[in-house]
């Protein structure tokens, strides 16, 4: 494990990042696994880079699940290696950006439990490639409640959010109070105990991630618009953005022309006027969401060029590799469940 006393090596990393985006399936790949049954696909990724986690696995699995089980374990695979290769500063940027897959594995086993899933599938979605360590994670497996997983989390990360969300999933039922609180820790850790005057490094690091926050508070806030449910927005707010604050988002959210203005105004807003127009005249929701991920690639994208020895092509590589599992996800999914190829080519963000 590096430490923050060694001297970051950004050369040597984000090297090793563009490397690895170059090798991310294209628009082409895509269209040909679209015209393909789960079988193909499958033969189709032993013959590119999952071949070592399709020959590890295909004799456990086949069909869908040995494509999804082979994407989690490729991805870990990759972002580990980031970390073994990064040194001082650098490892800590993403140290700490990777704790999103902690977010996952809790949220993975919270859902598993909720939904009395068998400890074998639920074992088998996690992505192990956060600080969560394999004790942890296999205690997290073994709990027999929510209230027991809790527990287990106690002196994480995320030990004091579940705690004091915990009597609002009881008073509830449902998952909703439990999963912000996972996620609103995620992002207060990326941003705590950060320099009081930060070098470039840091700063280009800030606002990578206050772009991301701002992305998923635009996504919140206008599903929250859209929706009509009398919640608070204060629930799904995550703090860091430069976008919006608590307040100004309660109030958005209660008139979705405002809302939609706001955004168009905003730093992102040639990002998104695409988007947003097609917003407007269609009222999709779930297509704008799609744009929000194509943007925020987009986005991360220019960060990386215009920063190329900084923390922010190596985050890309990382955006745009969950991006490339995804879509395989997506492709094989949609197959298997009889979509057209026109509707499986809807769900994918291809930059």
């Amino acid at each position: 494990m590096s430490t923050a006393n060694e001297a970051a090596n950004y050369e040597y990393v984000t090297a090793r990042a563009r490397a690895r985006r170059a090798a991310l399936f294209d628009t082409d790949d895509y269209r040909k696994l679209v015209r393909m049954g789960p079988g193909e696909i499958a033969r189709f990724m032993e013959e590119t880079e999952y071949e070592e986690e399709m020959n590890a696995l295909g004799a456990r699995y086949s069909g869908v699940d040995l494509i999804e089980y082979a994407l989690n374990r490729n991805l870990a695979k990759h972002f580990n290696d980031l970390l073994d290769f990064a040194e001082g500063t650098l490892y800590d940027y993403l140290a700490r950006y990777l704790r999103k897959f902690d977010a996952w594995n809790v949220k993975t086993v919270i859902r598993g439990l909720y939904s009395d899933a068998d400890r074998q599938e639920i074992e088998d979605d996690l992505i192990r490639a956060g600080e969560l360590d394999d004790r942890t994670l296999n205690r997290l497996v073994e709990a027999d409640s929510i209230e027991t997983a809790v527990e287990v989390l106690d002196n994480t990360l995320f030990g004091d959010a579940l705690a004091a969300a915990y009597d609002d999933y009881e008073e509830t039922g449902v998952l909703v109070p439990l999963e912000n609180a996972v996620d609103r820790a995620y992002y207060r850790s990326l941003l705590t105990g950060l320099p009081a005057e930060p070098n470039r490094a840091t700063r280009l690091y800030v606002e990578f991630l206050q772009a991301e926050i701002d992305f998923r508070n635009t996504r919140n806030a206008l599903r929250l618009a859209r929706s009509g449910a009398d919640i608070d927005p204060a629930e799904y707010f995550i703090p860091g953005g430069r976008l919006f604050d608590e307040g100004e988002l309660r109030q958005l959210v209660g008139n979705p022309d405002q809302l939609v203005e706001r955004i168009r105004t905003s730093p992102y807003g040639d990002d998104l006027d695409a988007a947003l127009d097609q917003l407007d005249a269609a009222g999709s929701l779930i297509e704008f969401e799609r744009a929000l991920e194509q943007a925020l690639l987009e986005y991360s994208h220019t960060l990386s060029n215009r920063y190329p020895l900084s923390v922010c092509p190596v985050l890309a590589y990382i955006l745009a590799k969950e991006r490339e599992v995804d879509n395989i996800r997506a492709i094989a999914r949609g197959t298997e469940a009889g979509l057209s190829d026109e509707e499986i080519e809807e769900e994918l963000v291809v930059r």
